[in-house]
């Protein structure tokens, strides 16, 4: 496979600064949850109300997550909400954690980002995975296919191919040679063209092997999924670095992790907070996806001890608790994963919660804008 140039993307871009006592940089991964008796329009406007906390507070990035068919999730549209989210910020890196590239044609891609880069210079990350972030038939819906396995076997084909359409470099003779992705380079080499050449980073996201291994032949960043995938964290960072090859985008590995996380007021109440999460969880892993639960409909709930095995496993991997808690728990992750950047992501019912989490975690490591 071809190298990801990405001439005029820098490491500082994709590197982020810790600050206060933070033991690396800290960020933060939404999907937009719904719960019940709240509508989608109140969950976009918290995710608005969370990127603006994030931005005040320190954090290094906010990104969004593409699912789709899921009620109590209503971030299926990232362009869409980084769009938004860019309207209502100033400094701040947005960007998707990730877009499902096999549901999507790369030239589309690439325009809708050179579009965000437009929006927001110099803000933009577009984080790419190779599955559907759905079940089958809805992958099937948005693909147009039922050939779904094509999609996650070509996924170093259409990286390449997305990567030429945001560069504007197909080679003379390609078919695509002589289309462009607008906006994007090809308005800086049009007569009279001031539009800079610059685009988004690229990064892969994974919860195994496959992608971490592709980023670092790549010497692309790499973003891993342990709030879903906690048993291949290490292994997967390790294939990552062992893997990683300097290239124009990086000189050494970078990677960050998704962390499942939610600080409250005292220890009871981060158990009822984080309860919800992992209940919609086994909902969504039974074939039963809902808007998130009450706090009270999680706590009442008859759980057979199938279920509980599972919800307590679950829970094992969210970090949570008080403040002071949650800042422990982070740092030994950190320590232990000898990741980059943490990416938290705060699953509750409702958006006061994880307003209040985001809240207390940066208070705990001593962020600015207090």
């Amino acid at each position: 496979m071809d190298e990801i140039r990405g001439d005029e993307i820098q490491g500082d871009e994709i590197r982020g600064t810790a600050r206060g006592t933070a033991p690396v940089p800290l960020s933060v991964l939404d999907l937009v949850t719904v719960g019940q008796g709240r509508t989608a329009s109140q969950a976009l406007r918290t995710g608005v109300e969370i990127a603006r906390l994030a931005e005040r507070r320190g954090f290094h990035r906010y990104w969004v997550a593409e699912h789709h068919s899921m009620p109590g999730v209503a971030s299926s549209s990232p362009a869409v909400i980084l769009a938004h989210t860019a309207a209502h910020t100033e400094r701040i890196r947005l960007g998707s954690g990730g877009v499902m590239l096999p549901n999507h044609a790369p030239l589309v891609i690439a325009e809708q980002f050179g579009t965000l880069e437009a929006m927001a210079p110099g803000r933009i990350d577009l984080g790419l995975g190779r599955a559907p972030g759905t079940d089958g038939a809805t992958a099937a819906a948005l693909r147009r296919t039922d050939r779904l396995n094509e999609g996650a076997d070509d996924f170093p084909q259409q990286l390449m191919e997305l990567t030429r359409f945001l560069d504007d470099d197909f080679p003379d003779g390609h078919p695509y040679a002589r289309i462009h992705a607008v906006p994007g380079p090809v308005q800086a080499t049009s007569e009279g063209g001031v539009q800079s050449p610059a685009r988004p980073p690229l990064w892969l996201l994974g919860s195994s092997g496959f992608s971490a291994r592709l980023a670092g032949m790549l010497g692309l960043p790499f973003a891993f999924a342990h709030h879903f995938s906690a048993q291949n964290t290490v292994p997967a960072l390790e294939l990552y670095r062992d893997s990683f090859r300097p290239s124009t985008v990086l000189d050494a590995p970078y990677a960050l992790i998704g962390v499942a996380a939610l600080a409250a007021d005292d220890e009871r109440e981060a158990r009822r907070q984080v309860l919800t999460g992992a209940l919609s969880m086994l909902r969504l892993r039974t074939g039963r996806p809902g808007l998130v639960p009450t706090p009270e409909e999680a706590e009442a709930y008859a759980f057979s001890p199938m279920e509980r095995e599972f919800v307590d496993g679950w829970l094992v991997n969210i970090v949570h608790g008080t403040a002071d808690e949650v800042r422990t728990g982070l740092d030994d992750l950190a320590k232990r994963t000898g990741a980059d950047e943490l990416m938290i992501t705060a699953n509750a019912h409702g958006g006061e919660a994880r307003l209040r989490s985001y809240g207390l975690i940066a208070d705990a490591y001593g962020l600015p804008g207090a």
